[in-house]
């Protein structure tokens, strides 16, 4: 495994760790971020490789300098269900460590993706001393406990069609467009599209070619083109949603 870990130097640290980068440690003085920069390490994850796993105690606050996490969950048939995409300037791991928890998924990442590594009592003591980071990591548990009741309530009232097209938001949210402002940002497998709307790759594969034939979107291979984020908001208002 290719892996890179390395200390950073105090000017590097802050040029990684801007509120650009790492939303939640904007607030951080040059002092917490020198500290950050002594007890942590840098790591490279390969796509595919896996960050963490489901049930596993955490150790680290693992903040994503760049790149695409996505974090996923087993159901009881062993059918992936994917719950958050982790993106450039994310934290992962927070929950589980301010509950005293297990990870309650897997962490995978979608490309190469450079992660810092804090360790779990590093980041305790920050939130500890810090009242602007802990308010900050309340808001992120909160918004993040919203979208999971946002997505509860359309998986159990909405049809297939729409939970898809809520999954293209997702996406265009998390990755957006590429330069030519049509394309994805993200190289994304049928596989994985099934897993965020929870259906089935087969599933996936005809509705999106039903989305094209109504233009909603152009296929590419992997890649998908959006001709018009309104087209997609139009659908899921005419489907009631």
């Amino acid at each position: 495994m290719d892996v890179h870990c390395n200390r950073f130097n105090l000017t590097a640290l802050s040029e990684n760790l801007d509120p650009i980068r790492i939303h939640v440690f904007a607030e951080l003085s040059r002092e917490e971020l020198a500290q950050i920069s002594r007890e942590s390490q840098r790591k490279l994850y390969k796509k595919s490789e896996i960050v963490f796993r489901e049930g596993s105690i955490p150790r680290y606050l693992y903040a994503v300098l760049h790149g695409k996490i996505k974090v996923s969950q087993l159901g009881n048939d062993g059918r992936e269900q994917i719950v958050h995409l982790i993106k450039s300037g994310d934290i992962m791991a927070h929950r589980a460590i301010c509950a005293e928890d297990v990870f309650s998924g897997s962490a995978i990442a979608m490309e190469d993706s450079s992660v810092l590594l804090i360790p779990k009592l590093l980041f305790l003591r920050l939130i500890g001393s810090n009242a602007k980071l802990g308010l900050r990591v309340l808001q992120l548990l909160a918004e993040e406990l919203k979208d999971a009741e946002l997505k509860i309530t359309q998986m159990a009232q909405s049809s297939v069609k729409t939970r898809l097209a809520h999954t293209l938001l997702e996406l265009i949210r998390n990755y957006g467009f590429k330069s030519d402002r049509l394309t994805l940002n993200i190289s994304i497998t049928r596989e994985n599209l099934a897993a965020m709307a929870g259906t089935s790759r087969e599933s996936v594969t005809r509705i999106l070619h039903e989305f094209q034939e109504s233009g909603i979107i152009k296929l590419k291979g992997r890649q998908i083109q959006i001709p018009g984020e309104e087209r997609v908001k139009k659908f899921i208002r005419e489907s009631g949603w």
